[in-house]
């Protein structure tokens, strides 16, 4: 495995059409939505979801692939057969040894971190890759439509009916929405982590086709539009993260409201650069 030795940010440009990228459990699972400005929001903890999804598809859990978090899991199982290994049983500080295990065992854990000392203390993780919240570009409208399903659950619901065995739902859409996101990883815990070069390469492959294997109904058309990559040549970095991300310039060219991604245009000040930094459009 190839050490990482370069700290990097990212932005990550995504949309939605006619589906609900994101829905908010508080609020009737309609779609997140920043209540000051009408943008729309999608959670960091909803995007790792499709990276984890996508990286056990892709690698099936083989060794070192492991995912952590998913679906029906119970995390002490996980924690404690890391204390039956013969490296931790073996080790004076048996907390730091566990750590090192789930590390090279679970994907995730060297990718985000985690908090591993809920059963047999395996202390906690800081990962290298951490996201922000995606925000719209403009005002997204969440709508609301009526649904109908020709058929009851129980015998007692087509009673109540009177044999038409229908039942009414509520299904929330955003029309469009253009998503933006923000990400940093860090050389420096990487390092801690075992995260590696080919790690990174799984995450950045995870980025582009993670909703090609997430499909659904409620999710609608969802894509991976723009992966745009600041390398710096140090492992602490030659300038502030949100200088490189002003250099990202999204902006709608249709009057109206709009519907596609081609109704926008994403410009990049490659010439203010800053000297140590290169970029490079994954997407």
């Amino acid at each position: 495995m190839s050490e990482l030795k370069n700290r990097i940010d990212f932005v990550y440009i995504f949309d939605v059409q006619d589906g609900n990228p994101n829905g908010d459990p508080d609020a009737g699972n309609l779609p997140r939505v920043d209540a000051e400005t009408g943008m729309g929001l999608v959670t960091d903890v909803c995007l790792k979801r499709k990276v984890r999804n996508y990286v056990q598809v892709a690698k099936d859990c083989a060794e070192g692939y492991d995912i952590f978090i998913k679906e029906k899991a119970v995390l002490n199982k996980s924690i404690d057969a890391a204390h039956d290994d013969e490296s931790v049983k073996n080790a004076t500080d048996k907390t730091s040894a566990a750590r090192d295990v789930m590390c090279r065992k679970f994907f995730d854990i060297r990718t985000f971190g985690a908090v591993m000392s809920t059963g047999k203390n395996a202390g906690q993780v800081r990962g290298p890759i951490q996201l922000t919240f995606a925000r719209s570009v403009d005002p997204i409208a969440a709508m609301e439509h009526s649904i109908t399903r020709m058929a009851v659950a129980t015998e007692k619901e087509a009673e109540k009916q009177g044999g038409d065995n229908r039942t009414m739902g509520r299904k929330a859409t955003v029309p469009y929405g253009l998503y933006v996101c923000h990400g940093f990883i860090s050389a420096n815990l990487a390092k801690q982590t075992g995260f590696s070069e080919e790690d990174l390469a799984l995450f950045w492959d995870a980025l582009k086709n993670m909703f090609d294997v997430d499909r659904s109904a409620a999710r609608g058309l969802m894509s991976a539009q723009k992966l745009i990559v600041f390398k710096h040549d140090s492992v602490l970095g030659n300038a502030p993260a949100n200088k490189l991300f002003d250099l990202v310039t999204v902006e709608k060219k249709c009057e109206g409201a709009p519907r596609a991604f081609s109704d926008y245009t994403v410009t990049i000040s490659k010439d203010a650069l800053p000297a140590g930094v290169t970029i490079e459009e994954l997407i």
